[in-house]
């Protein structure tokens, strides 16, 4: 489980592909802390850590095809920068909200506005059962535990202070590149229940 409060940028080294799967290996700041079997989201994607070189300052994580079918990771080349955070710990602080690195799907980066002091950023994405967002509600964007406004059946839109801008991966975003969205479960949940 995770929050969505994001730990640090780390940056695509490599990328190989093997039969329906690919390979991505990521130079981050914490690499020689990992241990190979770790949960790590980048860009929110829970992944398995599947090998590490503390040398290097890299380990490696494997995507299947389920996980390129509902992500942008199919999409990933060298040199691109990821969002990172491991797994919260037992005796650690709550300060995102729950995010369980299972992406729903991905979303649209319709608009960024500089707002002087501050980014709002509109997303669009597909309608359907689940994928529900509240006034104020929470939602996770690139593995990134955001609030949202102008709530819509396909879209949303979320500020971003000059932190998160600066420490995430928001300052890399432009208009028309995808994202990796997970619903709040709790609504998820709610809305299975209900129906809808």
């Amino acid at each position: 489980m995770f929050t969505g409060i994001i730990e640090a940028l780390g940056t695509i080294a490599a990328v190989r592909r093997e039969a329906a799967n690919i390979h991505f290996t990521v130079e981050s700041p914490f690499a020689e802390e990992l241990q190979i079997d770790q949960s790590v989201a980048h860009d929110g994607v829970c992944l398995t850590v599947v090998a590490v070189d503390a040398v290097a300052g890299t380990h490696t994580v494997t995507a299947i095809d389920e996980t390129l079918q509902k992500t942008n990771l199919a999409n990933w080349q060298p040199g691109r920068r990821v969002n990172l955070e491991r797994c919260l710990s037992a005796n650690g602080r709550f300060d995102g909200h729950i995010v369980q690195g299972h992406v729903d799907l991905t979303a649209e980066c319709e608009s960024v506005e500089d707002q002087n002091g501050s980014w709002r950023y509109r997303f669009r994405h597909a309608p359907g059962p689940g994928r529900v967002t509240v006034e104020k509600g929470s939602i996770c964007i690139n593995g990134t535990s955001l609030t949202c406004f102008d709530s819509a059946d396909d879209g949303f839109s979320v500020a971003i202070i000059p932190y998160t801008y600066e420490h995430t991966t928001f300052q890399d975003l432009r208009p028309g590149d995808r994202v990796n969205l997970e619903f709040d479960i709790v609504g998820k949940y709610i809305a299975k229940l209900l129906g809808k």
